[in-house]
């Protein structure tokens, strides 16, 4: 356990301080790195780090992702338990690293929502019910690994942050919102952040069992 668990900080680490990184890098830099590049950063980081550590610990790296194995009764629940705290400890040693790096930098690449709460609760919800579905589509029990899921979970992460990322920040995952909310102490609307993935993924299970059950003949 103590491998799966070192692979889940380490890749929910390199996640934030990869992503968010690209964030700050962009604001510090003129908008070298552009929109487009950051939903990209993300999308990569997400696809390399599946494939580093997927046969280690699954490649959850995501509280919801975690919930969600377990409700759909792939992941033991005392696992989900263990996985979750490591996680979002990943993200938090990412900000804080890049708040070490960049002390300028008021935010950190914190999500925050570009009109109503509710618009990006709604959002959050959405995205990371399409992220988990196909996530429960290309992996094995409670496993991303292969060229599949990887190339799949990488690319819809870097959809998702391309067209929404302007609105909500399009983070899908509550380890990659707390870590740069923390520390850079801007924590008014960490709430949606946290509730709207994993209502998000715990319904894209629900979805998954329907479209699986086989037919009546």
């Amino acid at each position: 356990m103590y491998k799966k668990l070192l692979a889940e900080f380490l890749g929910t680490f390199f996640i934030v301080f990869c992503g968010t990184g690209a964030i700050v890098i962009n604001d510090l830099h003129g908008g070298v790195i552009t929109h487009a590049g950051i939903a990209a950063s993300f999308g990569l980081i997400v696809m390399a780090m599946i494939y580093a550590f997927g046969d280690v610990s699954g490649a959850h790296f995501n509280p919801a992702v975690s919930v969600a194995f377990a409700v759909a009764k792939r992941f033991a629940w005392k696992d989900a338990a263990l996985y979750m705290p490591v996680q979002l400890a990943g993200g938090v040693a990412g900000s804080l690293l890049l708040a070490a790096l960049f002390p300028t930098h008021e935010k950190l690449g914190t999500t925050l929502p570009a009109g109503s709460a509710m618009q990006s609760f709604v959002l959050e919800a959405l995205l990371t019910f399409l992220l988990m579905l196909v996530i429960l589509r290309v992996s094995t029990g409670a496993q991303e690994k292969g060229i599949t899921a990887g190339t799949a979970i990488g690319a819809v992460v870097g959809l998702e942050a391309l067209f929404a990322g302007p609105v909500c920040g399009a983070s899908m995952n509550p380890a990659r919102s707390l870590g740069p909310a923390l520390v850079s102490q801007h924590t008014e609307h960490l709430w949606l952040y946290l509730a709207g993935p994993v209502l998000g993924a715990v319904l894209a299970v629900l979805v998954h069992v329907l479209v699986s059950k086989p037919l009546n003949n």
